[in-house]
């Protein structure tokens, strides 16, 4: 999995499937369309509902729902960043596009639908724009080590190694405790051929707590 994927995945947290059971979110669906046929333009029913549809991974009936709250309502956020979302693990990258970038010009500030867009930028191939979009990131949220980080998984996935460097470094200041920062700061220094410097690196993470045993298949990298 890409660097960046994972990031976006750890970052835009949905909702906690572990609160229910499938046959309970499945319960609720049933219960829940229920109330919606007796109050159908009633938005928090139809959240609720497509919350549901997404803790069963039933994308296209979320889609759907919020497209219906949307309806009633197109300037609601939880619709507009949940759909985009859905839209995503659909893979309809251009409609995530546009529920994310509709989003951002209601609420320009919001760090994780940002880094959503970049993700479905890159998906569709603009390299310049998803360059542009991590920068306005890290601009927007200098104190963020995430916001650092996305730019660095980007930049390593394109073979950037050299500022990759630099920006996750610029992560390990704003979050020095972070193993998988540190070691992929070491894999761009490999990748780099920079044994030494990476070495280095994983000895400093050792120092901070890390079992070095942990790091071995790194450290066998540095020979």
């Amino acid at each position: 999995m890409h660097r960046l994927k994972l990031i976006v995945l750890q970052l835009l947290v949905v909702v906690c499937a572990s609160a229910q059971t499938p046959q309970e979110w499945r319960d609720s669906v049933s219960t829940l369309m229920e109330s919606i046929r007796r109050n159908p333009k009633n938005v928090d029913l139809r959240l609720r509902k497509a919350e549901a549809n997404i803790n069963l991974q039933q994308w296209e009936y979320a889609v759907e729902e919020y497209g219906n709250v949307l309806h009633i309502d197109n300037r609601n956020l939880a619709a507009l960043y949940f759909r985009a979302f859905c839209h995503t693990q659909l893979r309809h990258y251009d409609l995530a596009r546009v529920d994310y970038e509709s989003f951002l010009a209601i609420q320009p500030q919001h760090f994780e639908a940002h880094l959503g867009l970049a993700h479905i930028l890159q998906k569709l191939g603009r390299k310049a724009d998803t360059a542009d979009e991590l920068n306005r990131i890290v601009q927007l949220f200098p104190d963020s080590a995430d916001a650092y980080a996305a730019r660095a998984a980007y930049e390593t996935e394109q073979h950037q190694y050299e500022v990759a460097v630099y920006d996750w470094d610029e992560a390990l200041t704003r979050r020095p405790s972070s193993v998988d920062f540190a070691v992929s700061k070491a894999d761009a220094l490999l990748r780099q051929g920079k044994r030494k410097e990476a070495h280095d690196v994983l000895d400093e993470t050792v120092r901070r707590g890390t079992p070095k045993g942990a790091l071995k298949e790194w450290y066998d990298q540095c020979k």
